[in-house]
């Protein structure tokens, strides 16, 4: 190694009262010497020879390695990092574009049932088939022509909750009314899903809610609250367009 002809960290300095452990008042700690780097990042380039001789453990293992060596180490680790991101973001456009292209396959159907009684029913296959559904059940209000049990009755109630609705509701079964639509009375039903069905432009410029959708689960973590609704509110909004020809 080439001789320093330039000082470039204070010396430190014992004096007698200095009781061997190092910890007198010119001691240089780690955060002064890291600050001091910081500040000065020529350093390493006027004495590019430590570089070569500076070792550090190696973090897999109590081998010593240099730091070329563990910035390599460092950036293979990033690397992986990214890399399973990369992966997880990609897994998720995938099942965007699976969900999207199923949303699609749904509004097909809509648009080519021209018996709009048939309407609910074509919803709640297309639900059950198409989206892995196992449970889904749907109630009109204010409707023509529509048999049971699209308009079974629906308690004043369970109206006016659902036209208070602001998003879709997804979380445990704890809707009695609502889940009691679906298959066996939802019996063995863990998690729910509600989505108000409604007309958005009317001739007063107010919504007006016509219907509930009901999707249900036996698995509890199926439709959680805080979950995303971002689909659900599209499936809210296609199945709406489509049953708003019933209105009467």
């Amino acid at each position: 190694m080439s001789p320093v002809t330039q000082a470039v960290l204070p010396e430190p300095t014992v004096d007698a009262s200095d009781d061997g452990s190092g910890r007198d008042g010119t001691e240089i700690g780690d955060a002064e010497v890291a600050d001091w780097l910081h500040v000065h990042p020529e350093f390493f380039d006027r004495h590019a020879d430590l570089l070569a001789e500076v070792r550090i453990r190696h973090p897999h293992g109590g081998r010593a390695v240099s730091l070329v060596e563990r910035q390599v180490l460092v950036l293979r680790e990033r690397n992986k990092a990214l890399e399973s991101k990369m992966a997880e973001l990609i897994h998720i456009g995938q099942n965007n574009d699976a969900i999207g292209s199923r949303l699609q396959q749904l509004t097909r159907e809509l648009l080519r049932t021209s018996d709009a009684a048939r309407l609910p029913e074509v919803v709640v296959e297309g639900l059950m088939s198409g989206f892995a559904v196992p449970q889904v059940a749907i109630r009109l209000w204010g409707v023509d022509g529509v048999a049971g049990p699209f308009s079974d009755e629906v308690s004043a109630e369970m109206r006016r909750r659902t036209d208070e609705m602001t998003q879709p509701y997804c979380g445990p079964n704890s809707h009695p009314e609502a889940a009691a639509w679906l298959p066996e009375g939802g019996e063995g039903t863990a998690s729910i899903a509600m989505l108000a069905l409604r007309l958005e432009r009317t001739a007063d410029a107010n919504p007006r809610t016509f219907g509930l959708l009901v999707l249900g689960s036996a698995d509890a973590g199926r439709f959680q609250a805080g979950m995303g609704t971002a689909f659900l509110e599209r499936i809210a909004e296609i199945a709406s367009a489509s049953l708003s020809r019933l209105l009467g």
